[in-house]
Order: structure tokens, then C-alpha cells, then sequence
């Protein structure tokens, strides 16, 4: 079972939306008119790739430990609840005066 923790669906998905993606910007890439399922997959996606980049195995067979245990933690996060919420963000701000989607 897992428990909420500081407002969102687990800790997980918590310090990813904190650590990875506190002050970034949809708009910058392009996905601020994602849906939330397509954005939810984009994120993880692009969290994935940049462990697997940080890891300095990209493209090998077979991850690190390191890398199986970081993706192993990755399988709690709750990616939808993380796009949502950046969406949220886009939608309180109208398209031509915002320049912060978060």
C-alpha cells in the first residue's frame, strides 16, 4: 500500500515532480498542448533517457545496478498526476501573456 505524502499520490512521485521537473517549462518544449496521458509518457520518457544518459551507459545491453534501481523506483511515480498538475499550470494563464507553464 502506498501512502500519500506532502499532497501528492506517493514520495515518489513527489521528489521526481520536485527534483526533475520544478521550474521547467512546457512551453519551452513544446508540450504545454499535450494531452495528459501523452504528457505523462513525455515525461517519463525523458526521465528515463536522462538516467539512462547520466548512468553513461546509454544504448548498452543490459542497465546498471544503479540504473535497474533507479528505474525500479521510477515504476511508483505517478506520471499522470505530474502532468496534470504542469498542465494546471498552463491553464491559469492565458497563451500570449504567459511566459511560465509549470
Amino acid at each position: 500500500m502506498t501512502e500519500s505524502y506532502n499532497g501528492w499520490r506517493n514520495y515518489a512521485t513527489w521528489r521526481v515532480r520536485l527534483e526533475i521537473f520544478d521550474g521547467v517549462n512546457l512551453r519551452d518544449w513544446g508540450w504545454h498542448k499535450l494531452a495528459p496521458y501523452d504528457l505523462a509518457g513525455a515525461l517519463r520518457e525523458h526521465v528515463e533517457a536522462l538516467l539512462e544518459e547520466e548512468s553513461g551507459r546509454p544504448g548498452k545491453a543490459g542497465p546498471s545496478l544503479c540504473l535497474s534501481y533507479a528505474l525500479a523506483f521510477l515504476s511508483d511515480v505517478d506520471w499522470r498526476e505530474i502532468a496534470e498538475s504542469m498542465l494546471a499550470g498552463c491553464e491559469t494563464e492565458s497563451d500570449e501573456e504567459s511566459e511560465s507553464c509549470e
